[in-house]
């Protein structure tokens, strides 16, 4: 079976449009860094880091420092797929990327968002 062509884009080629998608709902560059810094364990530094290396979307999250162990929280659809039922792990985390993205354009509250506990 190949591999989906996203898996060989590299990151900094789709973190633009996430940017984009939110500062279009008046949402913000750095609430964006803060979702992916959650779920991928990212500093601001090992993230630039990341750009910077044109690191292509599999590896990016097959190497992140900590991927979120609350991330398995990230119910619902994106595209018509239930990310909880995405069965390959790199296609999961691309789409819970893109469920949180989703919600924070939807004006969502960050901590929501992040599903801290404070805001269950």
């Amino acid at each position: 079976m190949t591999k989906p062509r996203i898996y060989s884009m590299a990151f900094a080629k789709v973190y633009p449009a996430y940017v984009a998608k939110a500062e279009k709902k008046g949402r913000s560059k750095a609430e964006v860094d803060e979702i992916i810094f959650w779920l991928t364990g990212h500093s601001a530094t090992s993230f630039a880091d990341e750009l910077e290396n044109g690191t292509d979307i599999e590896t990016f999250f097959a190497t992140a420092p900590a991927m979120n162990p609350d991330r398995g929280l990230i119910k619902g659809v994106v595209c018509g797929v239930r990310v909880e039922e995405v069965e390959e792990e790199t296609m999961r985390a691309i789409r819970y990327l893109d469920k949180l993205i989703d919600e924070l354009a939807r004006g969502k509250a960050v901590e929501k968002i992040l599903r801290s506990p404070a805001a269950s």
